[in-house]
């Protein structure tokens, strides 16, 4: 391919190109934005590598331009940025940059992009297009139309269109496994391994065996060799689940790892390649554990490149309708099933500290009681009892009717796409009784 690198540092410009022209591309450089402009005016390129911040012409206009221009649909842009920059890097891939690397990178880092671009382009021409991110099925997956949810949502879509390390931050049972199965499944990784890695369940001295596996005889009960997670990953993602309770002195190795996608097994000496791409979640704050001590901050910047941010359920609870109806259509398995419009009241004031995770549980039992009847003497029983259960339903018995109601014809109107008689008819209403209530409701 030919390739154009742009860069205003003179030694990571020359090196790069040096680099990919060894490689066999065809390869010219530009000092800076303004520059590559005129090399793009002046020939034909089918990759622009760029840093981000340069003098004239920044990274960001360049892609602009770019993508403006006659050519657009013909030119891949591989931004280069450094980690306080990655905002303006996420913003870049919805402008359409292909993909971003984050400073210091080695630059053959660059070389598993190209490679990407270049099956992309042959399926293209083969006519088997590449598996590209469905907003239907984020949506679909990721419930809720909350603004923090919705923030969620999208970062998931951009997530799974870059290799870019993830890191999921929330609490236990806001669904982080979910997003992570997700971005795998949206992501070109979507043919390969995904492997998880629960890393509270594994005792220090197991953790590195997990990882990377061991040879034969490295130490006792070991009978024969093993492999490790990121050996069973390779070419697709790996996916560390409550990374905070990885032991601090087995956090070099995993940053190196992650950083020089290299490992060895426990008692080997042979390096082995690691084409994988990382998406770690914790439940705690991890700039407090390196305040701390007990969380290295090398191997915080390289896990936290895209960060999905993943509200509490408390702080949500307007999502708690169409998360009740998800969930128990899960949970029924095609099995009939109701819930009385006082019980989705009565689940959308409860605080629950277990997030979506005690929803679904609650939902569960309360199914599996009422024998598919949702009704809210049932549930008063699962989530506190009587006397709290009705102290939840601030302002009253009607107020938290009318709470409820509001909330399900927004969600009718929402899945209808505003069409007032399909969203009517979703909820068994005449369209009459329909209108009437949405002006009760200030709905219009």
């Amino acid at each position: 391919m030919k390739i154009l690198v742009v860069d205003d540092e003179k030694i990571k410009r020359i090196t790069l190109a040096d680099d990919l022209a060894a490689q066999g591309h065809e390869v010219v450089a530009a000092a800076d934005g303004q520059e590559a402009l005129e090399r793009l005016t002046a020939g034909r390129f089918d990759v622009v590598v760029t840093d981000l911040k340069m003098p004239k012409l920044d990274g960001l206009e360049l892609l602009k331009r770019i993508k403006q221009g006659p050519e657009a649909s013909s030119i891949e842009v591989i931004l280069m940025t450094a980690y306080g920059s990655i905002p303006v890097a996420v913003e870049a891939v919805k402008l359409g940059a292909f993909d971003f690397l984050t400073k210091p990178f080695r630059n053959e880092d660059v070389l598993p992009l190209l490679a990407r671009i270049e099956r992309q382009r042959t399926a293209s021409a083969e006519q088997r297009p590449m598996p590209a991110v469905s907003t239907a099925d984020v949506e679909a997956t990721i419930v809720g139309g909350s603004a923090g949810i919705e923030r969620v949502r999208r970062m998931v879509e951009i997530s799974a269109q870059t290799d870019a390390n993830v890191l999921l931050c929330g609490e236990t049972g806001v669904g982080k496994d979910l997003l992570a199965t997700t971005i795998h499944r949206q992501s070109h990784r979507r043919g390969f391994p995904y492997v998880k890695v629960g890393c509270t369940l594994f005792p220090p001295q197991l953790i590195e065996s997990e990882l990377y596996g061991h040879e034969k005889g490295s130490f006792t009960g070991a009978d024969q060799q093993r492999r490790g997670r990121f050996d069973l990953a390779e070419g697709g993602t790996l996916y560390l689940d409550d990374v905070d309770d990885i032991p601090i002195e087995q956090q070099s190795k995993l940053l190196r790892a992650i950083e020089e996608k290299v490992f060895e097994r426990v008692g080997g000496g042979s390096m082995i390649k690691a084409d994988v791409r990382i998406i770690a979640s914790t439940k705690r704050n991890l700039l407090e554990k390196i305040a701390e001590g007990t969380f290295r901050e090398d191997l915080y910047y390289r896990l936290d490149v895209l960060r999905i941010n993943i509200p509490p359920l408390r702080e949500r609870l307007e999502d708690v309708p169409p998360l009740v109806d998800h969930l128990l259509t899960r949970i029924a398995a095609g099995r009939t099933f109701r819930i009385d419009p006082e019980a989705v009241a009565l689940l959308a004031q409860h605080t629950w500290p277990g997030n979506v995770r005690e929803l679904y549980h609650t939902l569960e039992r309360v199914f599996l009681i009422g024998d598919g009847a949702v009704t809210t003497e049932i549930l008063a029983g699962e989530i506190g009892g009587p006397d709290l259960s009705l102290r939840r339903l601030a302002g009253g018995f009607q107020a938290t009717i009318d709470h409820a109601e509001k909330q399900l014809l927004q969600e009718a109107l929402r899945n209808s796409g505003g069409n007032k008689t399909a969203a009517a008819a979703a909820l068994d209403m005449k369209p009459s009784t329909f209108r009437d209530k949405l002006a009760k409701h200030g709905l219009g």
